[in-house]
């Protein structure tokens, strides 16, 4: 579930698939998205087994997201700001239509 709009303790908004979410100044965005309940926050490139943060401090590389059109980074790291655009990544980030990782055949 997604925390609404409007909660008195959120001070700005960020977008996590197009939708919504209030934020804390400060705080990460692995916090938020994980305050407001989001499931997942990408989805493995083998299987499409969903992944949520595990070790909050940038070892484990589960939290991925997709920040701003730029696939691959760490929500545990990464302080929310204004009007932030996030997605879901599925599977391996991508680079102008190339997939990280494949050889450039």
């Amino acid at each position: 579930m997604f925390t609404p709009i409007g909660s008195s303790e959120a001070t700005l908004t960020v977008f996590f698939d197009g939708r919504p979410l209030q934020a804390r100044a400060g705080e990460t965005i692995a916090a938020c998205l994980l305050r407001a309940g989001v499931a997942a926050f990408r989805h493995t490139p083998v299987s499409g087994t969903p992944r949520l943060p595990y070790c909050m401090i940038g070892h484990c590389f589960d939290c991925l997201v997709e920040i701003e059109g730029v696939g691959s980074r760490q929500a545990c790291l990464c302080p929310v700001e204004p009007g932030m655009r996030l997605r879901t990544q599925n599977g391996s980030a991508t680079i102008e239509g190339l997939v990280l990782g494949e050889d450039d055949r």
